[in-house]
């Protein structure tokens, strides 16, 4: 017997316009999958990059007119930051964790330790504006699914995603900073492997290898393809009140720390 062949297919929908403050994001999306001729169906995962979302959110910045407060002088001197940028990333974050030549690295307002607290120059039109992060990355991936399942009546989940470096590693990936409609694990303890041991451990962040698998279609640079809908993808629950936050853990948690 021949066994059946597990796909997924990862579409990127070529022909999104730059996007702009107070675009119907939702409404670009669902017209260009029908001119990409990509039929909407159940179970179906949008991937969207966050810098669409934060455009359409009007969530763009600019440098001239930000003005450094004492602290961002004090870090943007240690750091060689230009001290507008700090200030921007102070007042996107909860608490400063390093800041040094090399890096600034924060808690932000949304709970996720990164670089410069999101806030990134790439594909910004403008030599001194910048867009930070979506104020609440969840509550945009919610709104974004209510208008699509409105429109197209399918069950479908929306993850938005950034691009972090990791701990220990080399380069960067694509994450899921917000979600809508999907569970972002696949719990495999207490089920057995091939040879019946019962796994313990495996718990799988399957909204992250989403976000991931996405940006290989995605691309960080001139591709213009900020919007993936994967297909095919099984290991998913859809239904509501999943949140991003269940992928965050705290200090207690943390593996990596003092490893070093």
């Amino acid at each position: 017997m021949v066994e059946k062949i597990s796909t997924v297919r990862i579409i990127g929908l070529t022909g999104i316009p730059l996007v702009k403050a107070g675009d119907d994001l939702a409404s670009i999306i669902l017209r260009v999958a029908e001119v990409n001729n990509v039929k909407i169906e159940d179970g179906d995962v949008f991937v969207i990059a966050q810098k669409a979302v934060s455009k359409a959110e009007d969530r763009l910045v600019e440098l001239d007119k930000v003005k450094a407060s004492p602290e961002a002088l004090k870090i943007a001197e240690v750091s060689g930051r230009d001290q507008r940028l700090v200030e921007l990333i102070l007042s996107e974050s909860k608490r400063v964790l390093k800041a040094s030549q090399q890096t600034i690295i924060v808690e932000d307002k949304r709970g996720l330790v990164n670089i410069n607290a999101g806030i990134d120059k790439s594909n910004v039109e403008g030599q001194n504006r910048y867009a930070l992060l979506p104020t609440d990355p969840d509550r945009s991936a919610r709104r974004l699914r209510s208008r699509i399942t409105r429109s197209t009546g399918r069950n479908i989940g929306v993850i938005i995603s950034d691009t972090y470096s990791r701990p220990f590693r080399r380069g960067q990936v694509n994450f899921a900073i917000g979600l809508a409609g999907l569970d972002p694990f696949f719990d495999y303890r207490g089920r057995e492997d091939l040879f019946g041991y019962v796994m313990q451990v495996k718990f799988n962040a399957v909204a992250d290898e989403l976000a991931c698998a996405a940006e290989l279609v995605m691309g960080q640079g001139k591709e213009a393809t900020p919007v993936v809908i994967i297909k095919g993808f099984r290991r998913l629950t859809f239904n509501e009140g999943f949140s991003s936050k269940a992928l965050l853990i705290d200090e207690s948690e943390d593996l990596f720390k003092d490893v070093r």
